[in-house]
């Protein structure tokens, strides 16, 4: 009986053995069933291992995922002053030292006329003068003009003009920083970034913060460490401009043995291989094959058409080898985009790990088998 029992269970763990061997469960995918899958005739992707030699390759296929493709402004040099547009208010104030002066009492040597408002048409209206058009001409030239005119009726008298710029001549931050406002231009020399710094800076906690330029109904776009490090960005301002800040709003997933299982929002412009693993926490240790590390990317039906570079399927699969000096160099080169997934295959010594815990408790099995025998 008890040599009957000891036979029964060595049976079962051998077939049960067999049965998981090629089935053994798992929270990510081993490469070598990526690598039978892609080898597969009938395979619906295209796989490419990233080597040294396919980055120039895959650099000009066409671009995936979520792709603004905003254009942005140069930067060019504007005047320190400021010209009056339609909307400005204008305080002028008019000394005249006369006995008998058309602005004055004599108890009174200087008037105030406040908050004169440019018309639509460019021009103010002063009083014994009439209408006088102030538009584009500089605070100063302004004065001039209306200083030639008055002097016209009141010889004795001098001018003084202050302005106060209405919306032709302010901006609006909208969102993404200290203070959202609109902010007057002092000048035409006003820079983007000088709008952000007079707002307050870029709020903080801000990922990758991209700002959004809107000016004649179009929407240009850039991000702030762009801005930051190239001087030539930074452009001027126009009178009723709109400029936010916002995240940046593309995104990678990770999946199978990776430090976390997650959306990565990106956190610069361009995002390598080896910037988006330890973005998603690196491999696990005990789990990933460093030699399988999968990117999915799905491109559009138009980067498979005749005459165009790129890949010989839509959906496509790169592999890179971590533990290689070429791999580790190569997914520092190579560019995730928006919408990939990153998969961490499992090493195929964790299927042994589990062969070997099956196996042990079948050990478990026969003792007790053997004690029943007894």
């Amino acid at each position: 009986m008890r040599l009957f029992l000891q036979i029964l269970a060595l049976a079962s763990a051998a077939l049960f053995l067999s049965s998981c061997s090629d089935g053994l469960p798992g929270g990510a995918p081993v490469s070598n069933e990526i690598l039978k899958e892609a080898a597969a005739e009938n395979a619906d992707f295209a796989f490419y291992p990233v080597t040294r030699a396919f980055l120039p390759i895959a650099q000009q296929w066409p671009p995936t995922g979520k792709q603004e493709n905003l254009s942005w402004i140069g930067n060019t040099r504007g005047a320190k002053t400021q010209i009056i547009q339609p909307g400005d208010r204008l305080t002028l104030a008019i000394w005249d030292s006369s006995e008998n002066s058309l602005l004055t009492s004599a108890q009174q040597k200087q008037v105030a006329l406040e908050n004169v408002i440019v018309a639509s048409n460019g021009t103010i209206f002063m009083p014994y003068v009439g209408n006088i058009s102030v538009v584009g001409m500089t605070p100063d030239l302004a004065r001039e003009e209306l200083q030639s005119a008055l002097e016209a009726i009141v010889p004795s008298a001098q001018l003084q003009l202050s302005m106060f710029e209405g919306r032709n001549n302010s901006v609006d931050l909208v969102t993404g920083v200290a203070s959202p406002g609109t902010y007057p231009m002092p000048d035409r020399n006003y820079t983007v970034l000088g709008l952000i710094s007079a707002g307050g800076g870029v709020r903080t906690g801000m990922n990758n913060p991209q700002v959004r330029l809107m000016r004649d109904g179009q929407i240009f776009g850039t991000s702030v460490d762009r801005l930051l490090d190239n001087p030539s960005y930074d452009t001027l301002l126009r009178g009723g401009d709109r400029v936010f800040v916002e995240e940046d709003r593309r995104y990678f997933l990770s999946y199978g043995a990776a430090g976390s299982e997650d959306l990565h929002i990106f956190t610069k412009d361009n995002l390598s291989a080896m910037d988006a693993v330890a973005i998603m926490g690196g491999l696990n240790d005990s789990k990933a094959d460093p030699r399988g590390l999968l990117i999915l990317r799905e491109y559009p039906s138009s980067a498979v058409a005749a005459g165009v570079r790129g890949p010989r399927m839509t959906r496509v699969v790169f592999s890179l080898n971590l533990a290689t000096t070429d791999g580790i160099f190569s997914a520092r080169r190579f560019q995730v985009n928006p919408d990939d997934l990153l998969i961490a295959t499992e090493s195929p010594i964790n299927d042994v790990i589990t062969v070997a815990g099956i196996v042990g408790n079948f050990v478990g099995v026969f003792n007790a088998t053997a004690s029943l025998g007894n």
